[in-house]
């Protein structure tokens, strides 16, 4: 069964503007998408207080569940002033799903989840979440919150066909205990378009925020890439769509993050999630 869809909003008030910004929302409403993704540290909150102004001029609060992440320090005064924080540029009384952005060393002890805990019940957030954490980070929180009474729902990661974050013994955890899955980036920040093959476009993602090119420079990287756009040439298919539909119909997976400067890639994703074929979701695998 094919992943959800949800709209991730990392490029608002970075790589396109409130007005923008809107129109995508409004697509992703009118296609029945209601996950929105957002953080604090998307355009030092901007990108909050975009989706803030769309929920409040939409009238949309009841129908659109929100996701939004928080950095340390996860301290107690850290973590409210946080969440504080992001409730007024979302212009809402709950947050459905808070995520801690980061791994932090603090996390190590209960403190900080027990703060969020105390969140949800005084009613300010619904779920817990964990973004960015390894297999390790994340079995070692869920054995420390054994015994208390912190939920951790959900964890979102990178993965994709050229950067794996989700691997085989993190799915079995999240199994095991519950956790959800949530996956962002099917396209590699662009990189599995293809775009780049010859030199980085500029205004494109690796162009403006470099520390993505890092993240893709790898040897499987380049592996995957190269038998991306050889199975594309083979099949006829694009290779945003092979890359998109492989990562909709990973196991365990509840919504595929899509973010984006138009609304063509919420139309990419509904395609998507129509195609599969396992065979060349398994040739796009083969090293």
């Amino acid at each position: 069964m094919a992943a959800n869809i949800g709209l991730g909003c990392v490029t608002f008030g970075r790589e396109i503007d409130k007005a923008a910004s809107f129109a995508l929302m409004d697509h992703a409403l009118g296609m029945g998408v209601t996950h929105f993704d957002t953080a604090a540290a998307y355009s030092n909150g901007l990108s909050e207080t975009i989706v803030g102004e769309w929920l409040a001029a939409r009238d949309e609060k009841n129908n659109i569940d929100i996701a939004t992440k928080i950095l340390p320090p996860y301290n107690a005064a850290g973590i409210r002033e946080s969440v504080q924080q992001s409730l007024k540029r979302l212009q809402l009384d709950t947050i459905d799903l808070l995520y801690l952005h980061r791994w932090d060393t603090a996390l190590a002890q209960p403190e900080a989840w027990l703060i969020l805990n105390e969140l949800i019940a005084e009613g300010k957030i619904k779920n817990i979440g964990a973004s960015n954490f390894n297999t390790v980070q994340l079995a070692d929180t869920l054995e420390l919150l054994q015994g208390t009474p912190v939920c951790l729902s959900y964890i979102q990661n990178n993965h994709n066909l050229a950067v794996n974050d989700i691997s085989l013994e993190m799915m079995d955890l999240c199994d095991k205990n519950n956790v959800r899955i949530i996956t962002y980036s099917p396209l590699g920040a662009g990189f599995l378009t293809g775009k780049h093959l010859n030199g980085v476009q500029k205004n494109s993602r690796f162009d403006i925020m470099p520390a993505h090119q890092d993240v893709y420079s790898g040897e499987k990287a380049q592996r995957r890439l190269n038998k991306l756009m050889q199975v594309a040439k083979a099949t006829g298919h694009t290779p945003a769509l092979l890359a998109m539909a492989w990562a909709f119909h990973q196991p365990q997976t509840d919504w595929v993050l899509i973010g984006g400067r138009s609304t063509g890639q919420l139309d990419l994703a509904t395609e998507a999630i129509k195609f599969y074929d396992a065979d060349i979701f398994a040739e796009l695998e083969r090293d």
